[in-house]
């Protein structure tokens, strides 16, 4: 595969290129935006305790999109030598010509100052996979021979971005992540954990955790269906900020009435606090479109406020992009992928993941605390499979994962079969429902890197279980 590096081009030097290319084409009126991105994923996989895999994969990906006689379309490629710079171009205005007229089309972005996020952490970028090994054989020694299995990944990003009205921005960015379940006879527990850096992954810390679960987890006994309070550790409120944010605080499904948010109402309890920040690490300082990326707070002390928008949903609803330009906005909408609850605290800062406390069911003190004053409740490790089955309300149905107990006077007492819900995600947080919220927010990586959820554990006043996880 060739790269910018191949040819000696910068990706802005690409991106500027491409620009170039279409004016000559298609004449000084056309309206066209590149963005170039060189990705770099490096990925150590291991099962039965073993490293079975490791596999690294570089590539450039060219995104282009035209406007020419009030027609828009859009393109990419994987080539940026110069033949394959002209048939991107070639293609991409053919299927212009083809399109029906754009009425909507919003404009490109206007120049305007672009600020790296200061994040990049060059010892993860140039990770060598004996660095990731480390991190599992770490994992690995922790859970003290229970049967062990999961992934450690590293990730780079080079990028930038250039318009015909001359807006052009660059960015670098790198991720680690790891996720990791010890087994004991039948019972799984889980640790999870993103950080900008390979340092900021603790292989011991994790395995100790994930294996604590795993032994707590065993025997677990049926429990009949019902409204119970819960703790939800990180890796399940992960999924709620998820859902949230792309069905939720999405401003195209916002415009087309098929999102719960009202903006200036209190939706939620007065703890909920969530802000959409890529500026805090894993993302670029831009997006697909140019728009420098900033924080934007969704809901602050229980008050929805914002929604997210691209250009085109913002001029929909006679605003400004928030940033969210992104791939296959046009149709799903601009979601946000790096949302935070923040912690009791307010402060936002998440500090060290919480390590420390491991007893079995509670695996650190952030949890102990919101357990200790259940009467009687359940604690529930992870979410999986979840599914939404009224996108407005957003009433979603899934299953629990990698743990269950039942807590009575604030003590674990027994594992719990994994069991199915259904439940109103705004309701679950609505004002009186949240109950506790721990300090320490812990970041979990999204199904694919690039984006990240990063919650404390959440205490709740109910959650709908609706059966057995076969129900």
């Amino acid at each position: 595969m060739t790269g910018p590096e191949d040819t000696g081009a910068t990706e802005l030097d690409v991106a500027a290129r491409v620009v170039e290319l279409v004016h000559q084409v298609a004449g000084p009126t056309a309206q066209a935006e590149v963005t170039v991105v060189r990705h770099e994923l490096a990925l150590t996989r291991f099962a039965n305790s073993f490293i079975h895999q490791n596999v690294a994969e570089s590539g450039v990906r060219v995104r282009l999109r035209v406007h020419v006689d009030g027609r828009t379309a859009a393109g990419g490629g994987s080539l940026v030598d110069a033949d394959g710079l002209r048939a991107l171009v070639g293609r991409t205005l053919a299927a212009a010509r083809l399109c029906p007229p754009d009425p909507a089309w919003p404009g490109l972005t206007p120049p305007s100052a672009v600020h790296s996020n200061g994040l990049l952490d060059e010892a993860t970028a140039a990770a060598e996979p004996a660095a990731r090994a480390d991190r599992v054989r770490a994992f690995v020694d922790a859970v003290g021979g229970l049967e062990a299995a999961g992934y450690c990944r590293t990730s780079y990003r080079s990028g930038a971005f250039a318009n015909s009205l001359g807006q052009s921005a660059q960015g670098r960015t790198t991720e680690a992540a790891m996720d990791g379940i010890a087994r004991a006879g039948g019972a799984d527990g889980v640790a999870r954990l993103c950080a900008g850096r390979l340092d900021g992954l603790d292989g011991t810390a994790l395995g100790r955790r994930a294996a604590a679960k795993a032994r707590a987890a065993a025997d677990p006994v049926e429990l009949p269906p019902g409204r119970y309070e819960v703790v939800l550790e990180p890796a399940a409120v992960a999924d709620l900020l998820q859902n949230l944010a792309g069905y939720g605080f999405n401003g195209k499904r916002h415009a087309e009435g098929q999102s719960f948010a009202r903006p200036g109402t209190a939706q939620f309890d007065p703890a909920v606090t969530l802000v959409d920040d890529p500026t805090y690490g894993g993302a670029m300082p831009f997006d697909l479109e140019g728009t420098p990326c900033r924080a934007l707070t969704l809901a602050e002390a229980g008050t929805t406020l914002a929604v997210a928008h691209d250009r085109r949903s913002a001029a929909g609803a006679g605003t400004t992009s928030t940033g969210h330009g992104a791939p296959g906005g046009s149709t799903f909408g601009p979601v946000p992928r790096t949302v935070r609850l923040l912690g009791r605290s307010g402060d936002g800062d998440p500090g060290p993941a919480p390590t420390g406390g491991v007893t079995g069911a509670v695996a650190d003190a952030d949890t102990a605390a919101l357990v200790a004053p259940m009467a009687r409740g359940l604690l529930v490790s992870d979410f999986w499979y979840t599914r939404v089955l009224d996108p407005k309300s957003l009433v979603i149905t899934g299953l629990t994962r990698n743990g269950v107990w039942l807590v009575e006077d604030g003590v674990p007492i027994r594992a719990v079969r994994n069991l199915r819900f259904t439940e109103a995600y705004p309701r679950a947080l609505g004002p009186g429902a949240v109950l506790g919220l721990g300090r320490s927010p812990v970041r979990q990586p999204d199904r694919t890197d690039g984006g990240w959820w990063e919650a404390p554990p959440l205490r709740l006043a109910s959650w709908n279980f609706t059966g057995g996880a076969s129900g």
